[in-house]
Order: structure tokens, then sequence, then C-alpha cells
């Protein structure tokens, strides 16, 4: 039960009740979630067990790609349809005019985060300061949009695929571009397609999680450590050196193996299974940063 889990989040639960259920389900408490979703949305949420936990640093700045609904004519305190909305009035832009507005999201700007999100003040998330009415001031954080591409444009509603940096909020995006046009806007649907190199399609929801636990097989959801980071190098180790690397031992990599110059690898046993998080020190030479 150490490695990465895949789960496809439903609508209506927060990611920590995601967490919750695993590890009711794992039984145990060593579980962490890679990017928080609203309970509104739904879709990828990644989840670290066991002794995955410690890998989480490299995970955090994967991009993540989502489906997205905007509606406009509204707009929201909470920035999506979970808030307390009221309609402008104000008539909607035709579709080259929020074209137009839709290309000021593309690259990189200053966002500011929703009031109601995860961000923390003071190691505090801001939605429990507001649901508690203390009063505090956000600041504006640079993210980055790689892709925008719309989908559909139909009547009030904007269907767009986005693909962005780690922190970025899509209700931020909506909410910005109904303040643009003028109208108002909230995020109306949300759905986390891939982090990374994984894609919700290799998700597992949590009836088909509780199953695998009925029928004993709940080891099949987890991604092994070995295979948890697979855009990093990775060489065999025989005993000997296994055993001066679980020392805290600096060794050396194969330049046959490993791209000369890697900055991170996997040392992996003579059966596969991860050994260390290597760091580079010198050409070739690198150091057990994380030893499993």
């Amino acid at each position: 039960m150490n490695g990465l889990v895949l789960i496809d989040k439903p609508g209506g639960c927060t990611s920590h009740d995601v967490v919750n259920r695993w590890r009711k389900l794992a039984g145990t408490k060593r579980v962490g979630h890679l990017g928080t979703l609203d309970p509104m949305a739904t879709g990828l949420l990644l989840l670290v067990t066991g002794t995955a936990t410690r890998l989480a640093p490299f995970f955090e700045k994967d991009e993540k790609t989502y489906e997205a609904e905007i509606t406009l004519g509204l707009t929201s305190d909470t920035y999506d349809i979970e808030g307390e909305m009221v309609k402008t009035g104000v008539p909607i832009p035709d579709r080259r005019t929020i074209e137009v507005a839709l290309q000021q999201f593309q690259g990189r700007f200053l966002q500011l985060p929703p009031s109601v999100s995860a961000k923390k003040i003071k190691g505090v998330p801001a939605y429990k300061l507001a649901r508690k009415n203390v009063e505090f001031e956000l600041k504006p954080v640079e993210v980055e949009v790689k892709t925008l591409d719309v989908q559909s444009i139909s009547g009030e509603q904007i269907r767009l695929t986005i693909t962005c940096t780690a922190g970025t909020y899509i209700r931020s995006i909506a909410h910005d571009l109904g303040n643009l046009l003028g109208c108002g806007a909230v995020l109306s649907r949300l759905r986390r397609t891939a982090v990374g190199t994984m894609r919700v399609e290799a998700a597992k929801t949590i009836e088909e999680l509780t199953t695998l636990f009925q029928e004993n097989r709940l080891s099949k959801a987890v991604t092994p450590l070995a295979e948890s980071l697979p855009h990093l190098p990775a060489e065999h180790f025989d005993l000997q050196t296994e055993a001066h690397i679980r020392q805290g031992r600096d060794f050396r990599a194969s330049p046959f193996v490993v791209p000369t110059g890697a900055p991170t690898i996997r040392a992996l046993s003579r059966s596969g299974e991860l050994i260390a998080i290597g760091e580079l020190k010198l050409p070739n030479l690198y150091h057990p940063n994380i030893v499993f």
C-alpha cells in the first residue's frame, strides 16, 4: 500500500472526504492528496499513500488540465454556482468579444485567488476565515495558462479546456472574465482530466475502490513507488550498492543508463523496488536524498 492512487473524485464531496475514505479502506493514516478539488469539481485526484507521502514535493509543480464550463450573466461570492448567485441583468456580449476577452487569460499573468479557497493565510485556509467573517487580504499570484481552447460558446455558456500550472484557480478565471466582459460570470462545471502525465481514464471511482476492497484486491489500485515518477531516469543497482545507498552514502550512476547531468534519478534494487531518490552532487555522482 505504498504508492500513488488515482481517484476519479465525484461531485458533492471534498478532497479530504476522499482521503478519509481511502484511510478507512486501506487501514492507514499516512495519506495525502496532491492538489485540492472543490466539492463541486470532479475528476482526477492524486493520493500518496504509505511511504509515498515522502514523494509529494515531486508532484507539486505538475501541470493540470481541466474541462470547464463558465456561465455568463451571474456573479457569486465563491466565483462558482456553490455560492450566493445574483443575476446581473447585463446583456451577454457577442462571440467575438468573448473570444478576444479569453485571450487575456493565456500565458503568464497575476491572479487573485478566491476568498473562499484553500489558499492559506498564516497557516489557515482562506475559506475557514471567510466562514468566520474574519477580514484578511490575499495577494495576487503569478500563474500560467499553457493552453486555453474554446470548445463551444452557446448563449450564456462557455466550455473550455485549460492546461495550467499548479495554483491556478479556474474559478478566478471565470470571475475575472465576467468582470472584463461587464456581465459577470461564474464557474458552473469543472472536471480535472490530467495531472502531469497521469490521466483520469486510469483513475478508479470510489465505488470501484470499494469493490476492490471487498474482493481483497485494493492493492491493484496502487501504483508502486518505483513507477510513481516515470519521468525520472532510473538505474538498477546490485545488493552491495543498495546497502550503501540505504546507509545514506553517495553512489555513482552509469552515463550509459542515466543521462549525464540528470538532476534527480530513481535508484532501484535488482528486483525493481525503489531504494532512493538521488540528487546530483557531481557529474554521475548522486546523494540519496530520500531513502525507502
